[in-house]
Order: C-alpha cells, then structure tokens, then sequence
C-alpha cells in the first residue's frame, strides 16, 4: 500500500488528494498546513519540525504555496522521501533548490497534472512551428481564491511557442503603441469556481487557431498527483515531469 504525507493537506487540492488516495487503496499517514481546524481522518501538523519521527511516508506531495518549499525540502531530504511537487508560483530561486534536491532524491515537478494539458502543450508547440508569422496569445481562467498570476500553465503553454526573441505581455493597459511581432500576450482572469481553462491562440491574416483545455473538476489534479507518486517512488534521484510520466 502507497502511504503518502500531504503538504498543504487543509486546501482544497490537499483535501482532494486524501479523498482520492482513499479510493485508490493508498494510505494518508498525516498532513501539514498552518491550518489544522477541521476534520480529518488523518492527524495533521501545522509544521514539519512537529511530525513525529516514526511518520516515514513512501512519498510526500506538496500541494502548499511556493514560499513554504525550503521546509518541503527540509523534510524530505532528512528522511530521503521522495517528491511530488504540485505548487506553483515558482521562481528562478526556488527553481534552482529543487534542481539541488534532485541530485539526492527523486522529485516529480509540474505545475500541472492533467494529461490533457500536456498533450496541449505538444499541440501549441507543433502549432508555432508550423504557423510563422502568427500572433500567439495564452489566457488562463481560474477561480477567485487561486494565488498566483499567470497561472503555472500558462507559463507552461507560453515556454512551448517562445522562440529566442518573444517578449511576454502580462495585459496592455494604457499601451499606446501597436502589437510588435515579438509579443506574446498572458492574461489572467479570476473569477467564481473555474477549475481552470487554458486557451492559446493562433491569429494569423484572415484565420485563427484557438487550442483550448478546460479542467472540469480539480479532482483530476489529484488523480493526476497519485498517478505522479507511483511513478517517482520507482525513480532514482533526479528530477522529473509529465514527458517522464508519459513516456512509453
């Protein structure tokens, strides 16, 4: 039976993953998150330094805010567990600590989870080669409560079609100047209880190329983060993602 530690276990995605790995036969031993009220079947701690030594999960999924990472790292690396990092809102720092962390364990990273994004990526990617000369633009939908803007997909989607000289454009307001070739616009919109929605746009003389993924239920995400578990655990130290995942 996988037995897996959840960070961020009290948030909407954490609360999922517990959910599904119960379905799935899998067994929570215990949460992090600053947030302990609330009920549980599994005890939860509002730090790591407070989980008892015995708590040695196969696997640890973070699913917490990217300023917390140091101590997702921290925990996992004392006690050699592997990794799936499920946040987002990273930045170059943090992206360099998780490279480090690799080198002695196997960590599985990608801001998103679903397979349908992933083959929308390898569709946007095809799509920019194959349409020089087209305006790309990427706008992300997400709930009112989701912290980060532009979401990590659409920073996912946006590395697919830059080439060497795109220039990402997060909104136009007050630009007084017309769109240069180089631009590729990311807008975030926030709003209700959207799942998320993706959508890159191909706009060329007299015809568009939308690609859209909409993301139904966030359920997928934690059905995609125990999918991400049973892999890594089979891992030696490095770093891996959905292209790992995916492979045949």
């Amino acid at each position: 039976m996988l037995t897996l530690l959840i960070s961020g276990a009290m948030g909407r995605m954490g609360r999922l993953t517990a959910a599904q790995a119960q379905e799935d036969g899998c067994s929570v031993l215990a949460g992090v998150d600053a947030r302990t009220e609330g009920a549980a079947p599994f005890p939860v701690y509002p730090a790591f330094s407070l989980i008892p030594d015995g708590c040695r999960p196969d696997v640890l999924v973070d699913f917490s805010r990217a300023e917390l990472l140091p101590d997702v790292l921290s925990f996992a690396l004392k006690g050699n567990i592997p990794l799936v990092l499920a946040a987002t809102g990273y930045g170059a720092v943090e992206a360099a600590t998780v490279h480090d962390a690799a080198a002695q364990l196997p960590v599985f990273r990608s801001a998103n989870l679903s397979l349908g994004v992933q083959v929308m990526r390898f569709l946007c990617a095809q799509a920019a080669r194959a349409l020089p000369g087209f305006d790309i633009e990427i706008v992300e939908r997400h709930h009112r409560q989701k912290n980060d803007a532009p979401s990590g997909t659409a920073a996912l989607l946006y590395d697919a079609v830059a080439s060497p000289d795109s220039e990402p454009v997060y909104g136009r307001h007050g630009r007084t100047v017309r769109r240069d070739r180089r631009e590729i616009g990311v807008f975030s919109l926030r709003g209700g209880t959207v799942a998320g929605q993706h959508e890159a746009g191909f706009y060329g003389q007299g015809e568009t190329l939308q690609i859209v993924h909409t993301a139904e239920s966030p359920a997928l995400f934690a059905a995609g983060a125990l999918r991400a578990a049973r892999f890594i655990i089979r891992q030696p130290p490095g770093l891996y993602g959905m292209d790992d995942l995916l492979a045949p």
